[in-house]
């Protein structure tokens, strides 16, 4: 399914409850349409991963005893194609009242399933839902929401980028305030965005007010990561950059793409307002 899909997407359309095991139901979406629109070709600039927290993933044991876990899923940025969320809902929702031999088996066929629709292995970690490993986590760096900034109207642009002036730094960087509309719904998602550069200094006000800009656009998570990635890269061309969008739970998913130009970079671990 490395393609297009003749479905119509399911998100922003009324879907039945389906209570049987159903892979049919995730759907993919091509990454190169929107990758084109940024003047993104092969090679990439970047590098990265999507992280996805599943909250409600739940099946039965082989006596009917229900079994609840928290996943983790990493799905490569160099796939073909994205999961749509609500399609990965409900895939995961089929899975309820489905007999599986515990969770090796269990995740040999999400992982199997989520990774022919992405077109490329997927990572899933499975947690109990008591674990310590999914206690919420602060961001490194410094917080840019207390600056004084307008925020500017239009569509999210180089142009609203400046440099500090002075010699090259390396810093990190965050705020609480992004906010994206889903271009299906055209409802708000919010997000804290993490950003680690070395390079020449960025103004920290303009790259809030960029980062604010973002408030009426219209665009999937992971694609606003890329294009903030391309603006700002392009625009300061620093040695390094790393950029985490980490997007607030919605239907028992959240979603943190992080978009790299070193493959050793790292995720951020899941914040405490996810």
């Amino acid at each position: 399914m490395a393609g297009a899909d003749e479905r119509e997407i399911p998100l922003g359309r009324r879907t039945p409850v389906v209570d049987a095991y159903s892979p049919e139901l995730l759907y993919p979406i091509p990454r190169a349409p929107a990758r084109r629109d940024l003047g993104l070709g092969e090679p990439l600039p970047f590098v990265g991963v999507d992280v996805w927290y599943a909250y409600e993933l739940s099946w039965l044991d082989p006596t009917g005893k229900p079994v609840a876990r928290v996943g983790r899923f990493t799905v490569p940025a160099s796939s073909p194609n994205m999961v749509e969320s609500k399609s990965f809902k409900l895939y995961l929702n089929s899975l309820n009242n489905t007999r599986l031999d515990g969770d090796d088996a269990a995740s040999e066929i999400i992982r199997r399933d989520v990774g022919a629709v992405v077109g490329t292995p997927v990572g899933l970690a499975l947690f109990g839902p008591d674990d310590p490993g999914l206690g919420g986590a602060s961001p490194h760096g410094v917080c840019l929401d207390p600056l004084p900034v307008t925020v500017p109207e239009g569509e999210p642009r180089p142009e609203l980028l400046a440099l500090a002036g002075g010699d090259a730094v390396e810093e990190q960087l965050y705020s609480h305030l992004l906010r994206s509309l889903c271009p299906v719904t055209g409802q708000p998602d919010w997000a804290t965005v993490w950003l680690h550069y070395r390079g020449a200094p960025l103004d920290h006000a303009a790259l809030l007010a960029y980062i604010l800009v973002y408030r009426q656009h219209q665009e999937f998570h992971e694609q606003c990561v890329e294009r903030m990635f391309r603006d700002i890269h392009g625009f300061c061309q620093p040695e390094y950059l790393a950029i985490q969008a980490l997007y607030t739970r919605r239907g028992g998913l959240d979603i943190s793409p992080l978009r790299s130009s070193d493959a050793s970079a790292e995720p951020l671990p899941r914040l405490n307002r996810q």
